[in-house]
């Protein structure tokens, strides 16, 4: 069947045409070129232009009989030319799949600050050569927290340069975007670092109340106000490091043979003396959780006044911010004290009811849970027991018609 001549020369530019389009749209497909050697873009031009040519010397030399020869040998070779320029990035894309499961593919991996040179300079005691390479990390990665925290530390312990590491962590500081336990913990080294190896109880104050200031209505600005209220002032600080000699005086002599312990017992604390520092502390402190507690325990088995410890232990319970773990003590200790000084056994269920509401589902609640089972139990535990008043009885019952009569042999 004749086909005309328009036909063939529609069909080659079609090929061509549609060739060139599908290479192009895989070019330009292909982003991860830029993680590829340098000569995959000349190979895919040189792809190109050939398979043009290929294509325009089939045109040319058409259907005659030297065509008939020319065109499979010109295919042969361009199979060649182009299985010699891809063949590695074929095998190497059909191979991927396996050798990703051992060398983890080739995903480019996040950049990371490394301090590792840092770290062994500093065991060498090369200390301005770790500042140095640290420097070096920081200004790749100016905002990383573990940088700037290693660099400030280096300064304050092994250069003796304390306002350094100060500017350091206030530079830390101000930086916009880190996280709340990454301030806390900058701020709280640097408190550290004051009381250490300034005596400065001043400036460690105020390094922690800057975490109230940054982080106000926190878990870490709850801590910190914690730390404020315990931290003390110099003279304390420098009395406990220049302490006086301690003389020790004789001990009880032949404490052995003694009928009775109590004078080698040491005198107790004044409840009553303790319980009025404790308020003048809470006075100044409302946030020490630790004094309130104190004090709740001396209202309840001092005192005997129940409904003054359940306040103070409620205010500790419902302050904001608390971690739940110490929720959870003080509720516990809440349904001791009902059981124990006040008999309510309603109170105390209410109390480990509280534990298992604040944290459902856990370890926690489950013991919860456990305890108020036996709750009953524990109640009557508590009541003072019944005093049983035996009769008389005959002595030795319990030998009668084993002892041996008088007279018998």
């Amino acid at each position: 069947m004749f086909m005309p001549a328009g036909f063939f020369t529609a069909v080659n530019w079609v090929s061509l045409l549609g060739s060139v389009a599908v290479i192009v749209w895989w070019l330009a497909r292909r982003s991860q070129w830029k993680d590829e050697p340098v000569n995959v873009p000349f190979k895919a031009a040189l792809s190109l232009v050939a398979f043009a040519l290929l294509i325009a010397f089939a045109h040319w030399m058409g259907f005659s009989f030297g065509g008939a020869f020319a065109v499979p040998f010109a295919a042969l070779a361009f199979g060649v030319v182009m299985s010699i320029a891809w063949a590695p990035h074929v095998g190497e894309l059909m191979a991927k799949p396996f050798t990703s499961l051992f060398d983890g593919g080739s995903a480019a991996c996040e950049p990371r600050p490394l301090y590792s040179i840092a770290e062994a300079k500093r065991k060498k005691g090369l200390y301005h050569e770790a500042v140095f390479a640290i420097h070096e990390q920081l200004r790749k990665f100016p905002k990383d927290v573990t940088g700037q925290i290693m660099l400030a530390e280096i300064q304050a312990e092994n250069l003796n340069d304390l306002p350094g590491a100060h500017v350091t962590i206030e530079r830390l500081c101000a930086q916009p975007g880190h996280a709340p336990a990454n301030l806390a913990m900058a701020l709280n080294q640097l408190a550290d670092w004051n009381l250490k190896f300034g005596q400065d109880v001043a400036a460690a104050r105020q390094a922690l109340e800057k975490i109230l200031d940054l982080l106000p209505d926190s878990e870490q600005a709850q801590m910190a106000a914690q730390r404020i209220a315990h931290i003390g002032t110099t003279e304390n600080l420098l009395a406990s490091r220049d302490r006086e000699t301690i003389r020790l005086r004789p001990g009880a002599a032949n404490v052995g043979l003694r009928q009775e312990s109590a004078s080698l017992q040491k005198a107790s604390e004044d409840p009553v003396a303790k319980a009025a520092e404790y308020v003048k502390h809470l006075e100044q402190h409302p946030l020490d959780s630790e004094s309130r507690e104190k004090l709740a325990m001396i209202y309840a088995e001092h005192y005997q006044r129940l409904d003054l410890a359940t306040a103070q232990l409620e205010q500790l319970i419902h302050q904001a911010n608390q971690p739940v773990s110490h929720q959870i003590r003080w509720l516990n200790l809440l349904a001791s004290l009902h059981i124990k000084y006040g008999k309510d056994y309603e109170l105390a269920r209410a109390a480990l009811q509280g534990i298992i509401d604040a944290a459902p589902d856990t370890a926690i609640a489950a013991m919860a849970q456990q305890r108020l089972s036996h709750l009953k139990l524990d109640l009557k535990g508590t009541k003072e027991a019944q005093v049983i008043k035996l009769g008389h009885y005959e002595q030795n019952i319990g030998l009668k018609g084993k002892m041996p009569k008088r007279g018998d042999a």
